[in-house]
């Protein structure tokens, strides 16, 4: 398992922005009262990142068959993705 994790805290007023990113490139900015709660997030969004990953390719598999069932009704065209 891989586990690159991004992260970036910088003071934002009376918070601290938080940016993450993980080894699959997906991103986040939280707000944090503090530094230590904002490392907790960032360790918590972490070990999410395999959980998260999963979730966003069924996604994607579900929207690609979606499409392709659109396609094969003939809803979809040339210049139109069939979502609007």
């Amino acid at each position: 398992m891989r586990t690159k994790l991004t992260i970036n805290i910088t003071e934002s007023g009376k918070f601290y922005k938080v940016e993450l990113q993980d080894h699959y490139g997906s991103t986040t900015t939280v707000y944090e009262p503090t530094i230590p709660k904002a490392m907790q997030y960032a360790l918590y969004w972490s070990e999410i990142a395999e959980q998260r990953y999963e979730t966003n390719q069924l996604h994607a598999k579900a929207v690609m068959e979606m499409n392709k069932l659109d396609k094969e009704a003939g809803i979809l065209t040339s210049n139109s993705d069939g979502l609007d």
